[in-house]
């Protein structure tokens, strides 16, 4: 997994806050969106009135419109049955809902699949982490891995990457094993050069040709073309005087904090190994897992 280019996230609001879980050491991070949407947004307007188009709950049968608490989730099985699960039942069947970045282990980087990555995210020490932040950054990158952990956020548990980027620890969202489809299903040519009668002579060519065009990961050289040049309609019929007022849309709610504590101090008992360490580990783990499991408020 290559670095990304960092662009200036100064001032962005913290999406979620918490600790990484380093042995028995807590660092506490808030984490911060790492891209941003660049692609030009189409709004459904009505075009009798230009008022905006939303999404209601609709009864698929009678068409009616449904309020917010008549609908209750269910999950489909075979033919035309549901299982209806309660918000109180599905919390119970999954009760762990913590503020911690649980390292699991550290693989190589090289390893891990570019099928699995999903979304990147900026990791910032929150309070005065700043210290042990850099600790485990410098770690990884001196050990060439990345950790593998898990996390909650918006109340679904993601598996992730924590990287090592620059200045920067990214957190990359990863995708479950069992939802990469197998390609076995496809008519793809197997592998090798003579099993598909590859003449040397044209794998030497295309190898040639490969050398030619293989260069440095430039990202800033390639520009999204079509949203260039919506915009640029956009601005000419604006510019014409082609345009109308529409009512704003709500803008969404802030998201709820928390504070964990830093934990520091644990790293020397968490190197203490299985044994001479082990009592000192299940002494200090106590509060430390306390403090991380403490609950946290609801989102709006």
């Amino acid at each position: 997994m290559a670095a990304a280019d960092h662009g200036k996230v100064a001032g962005s609001r913290a999406i979620w806050k918490g600790a990484i879980s380093f042995g028995l050491v807590h660092v506490p991070v808030s984490l911060h969106s790492a891209t941003r949407e660049e692609e030009v947004d189409f709004d459904w307007l009505d075009k009798r009135s230009l008022d905006p188009v939303g999404y209601k709950r609709v009864n698929k049968r009678t068409g009616k419109e449904i309020a917010r608490e008549n609908i209750v989730k269910g999950v489909k099985l075979e033919g035309d049955e549901y299982v209806v699960l309660s918000d109180d039942e599905i919390k119970a069947a999954y009760p762990k809902r913590t503020q911690t970045i649980q390292i699991e282990g550290f693989v190589k980087a090289e390893d891990v699949s570019f099928v699995y990555i999903e979304k990147p995210y900026y990791l910032a020490p929150d309070g005065r982490a700043e210290r042990v932040y850099a600790l485990l950054r410098e770690a990884l990158e001196a050990s060439a891995v990345i950790g593998i952990a898990r996390f909650v956020l918006h109340n679904k548990e993601h598996l992730a990457a924590l990287i090592p980027a620059g200045p920067a620890l990214m957190l990359g969202t990863l995708r479950w094993a069992d939802e990469i489809r197998s390609p076995e299903a496809l008519d793809l040519p197997k592998a090798g050069a003579s099993a598909n009668g590859l003449k040397p002579a044209e794998l030497k060519m295309a190898r040639q040709l490969v050398e030619q065009m293989t260069g440095p990961w430039r990202p800033a050289q390639f520009k999204d073309d079509f949203t260039s040049a919506i915009r640029e309609l956009v601005a000419r019929k604006a510019k014409a005087g082609d345009k109308a007022t529409v009512e704003p849309l709500e803008e969404a709610p802030d998201l709820g904090r928390a504070n964990v504590v830093d934990l520091t101090e644990l790293l020397r008992q968490s190197l203490g190994g299985r044994g001479a360490g082990k009592a000192a580990r299940s002494t200090a783990a106590k509060p430390a897992r306390k403090s991380a499991a403490k609950p946290r408020r609801k989102a709006a």
